[in-house]
């Protein structure tokens, strides 16, 4: 079986073992199959080598959380995630991974009416005890704000599927954070609904590249975009790379993570404070925030202007979420996050700030107090015509 994969981004990997501490599976698990470095192996043996494509060998790339811990450690620059996604799309292509229940359910998601009406079952199904707890999934609301309207056309801001599903409050604290500052927004058109992160990840590229297409459609000019979910606005930054032409590399230059856009003005946010600060807040860095689009610092610098930001001992260490990954592995998810919840424990505990919808979830299952970081900052912020004190 051919994966497809570049001979030169195969080849950059140099076996130094600098990845090893960095990889949230080899950490819990110690098994090199199971760490940057073998998977990279088990590649090569199949790419160069005509070696089988085993059960093992699936194993080995579906066991992946694809948190990209390894790049900003490998003194190689070896393109771990780019070699992960498109292995994952040869297996899928073959029919080895992402099973017919998987890819029905990534289906639902670009179709957003649908989506926000079996969100609202999935409530009720949890109120009737009967969502498996394999899920991970914590306890949904039965209803959800308004949706967005735009203000006017500073900003696009991108509303997803998920996010808007979910935590819509989110948009919501976005926006009145924006209008705090005097920038107005537009919200995607049609067609905007899903940018397709799950699905690259899932290994159906694809599916991707059509909902890719459709979201630069859906947001058009040279305006900002603003993005307040760290896996979404990763994805987003990366259409130049997943359809390879000048308009998608010119889209992703427009892509901004919210808090990337918001630190320059934290001093503003910071005198529009209310008279009760949000207090202390744990930072738990999403590792498509911190590892890929690699903005992190500046959701400490838009926190720091209403909060006292305590931080994690563990450099980073990926929380087991990964998008799908903690519903289709659930045992390797749940060791992960253990690690992550023994650092929010040496941290003193209380709540924890976290821009992703998985990590939030994933967290929260486990019975932590999550919290995306705009939500404590529009609420910390002074009613409208009120003075800061």
């Amino acid at each position: 079986m051919n994966l497809h994969l570049d001979d030169k981004e195969l080849a950059t990997c140099v076996s130094c073992g600098l990845c090893l501490p960095h990889c949230p599976t080899f950490r819990v698990t110690g098994e090199e199959a199971l760490s940057p470095r073998g998977r990279i192996a088990a590649m090569r043996a199949v790419q160069w080598e005509g070696a089988e494509v085993t059960p093992s060998f699936v194993e080995f790339m579906e066991t992946c959380v694809q948190c990209r811990g390894c790049e900003p450690a490998c003194p190689s620059g070896v393109p771990y995630g780019h070699l992960q996604e498109q292995t994952r799309h040869a297996l899928a292509d073959a029919g080895r991974i992402t099973p017919r229940w998987q890819r029905a359910a990534f289906a639902v998601l670009p179709r957003h009416r649908l989506l926000l009406a079996g969100s609202s079952l999935l409530a009720l199904a949890q109120r009737a005890r009967l969502v498996p707890r394999r899920l991970g999934l914590p306890r949904l609301a039965l209803r959800r704000p308004p949706a967005l309207r735009a203000t006017g056309n500073d900003v696009w801001l991108f509303t997803g599927c998920v996010m808007d599903a979910w935590q819509r409050q989110t948009h919501q604290a976005t926006a009145r954070i924006l209008g705090r500052l005097g920038v107005t927004y537009s919200v995607p058109g049609s067609g905007g609904g899903c940018c397709g992160a799950l699905h690259t990840h899932a290994g159906l590229t694809p599916q991707a590249s059509k909902l890719a297409e459709r979201v630069m459609a859906s947001m058009p000019g040279d305006a900002p975009i603003l993005v307040n979910s760290a896996g979404c606005g990763a994805a987003m930054k990366e259409y130049g790379r997943l359809l390879g032409t000048p308009a998608a590399e010119a889209f992703s230059r427009r892509v901004l993570d919210v808090h990337e856009y918001l630190a320059p003005r934290a001093d503003e946010l910071a005198a529009a404070r209310s008279a009760n600060p949000a207090g202390r807040v744990v930072v738990q860095d999403p590792c498509h925030l911190r590892h890929v689009q690699k903005v992190h610092l500046s959701v400490r610098a838009v926190l720091g202007a209403v909060a006292e930001v305590a931080e994690l001992d563990d450099d980073g260490l990926c929380c087991g979420a990964g998008g799908a990954y903690s519903a289709m592995e659930p045992e390797l998810a749940g060791q992960i996050r253990e690690r992550k919840l023994a650092a929010i424990t040496r941290a003193g505990g209380g709540v924890v700030a976290s821009a992703n919808p998985g990590c939030a979830m994933h967290l929260a299952a486990a019975g932590v107090t999550v919290r995306h970081p705009l939500d404590i900052v529009a609420e910390a912020l002074a009613p409208e015509g009120v003075p800061a004190p």
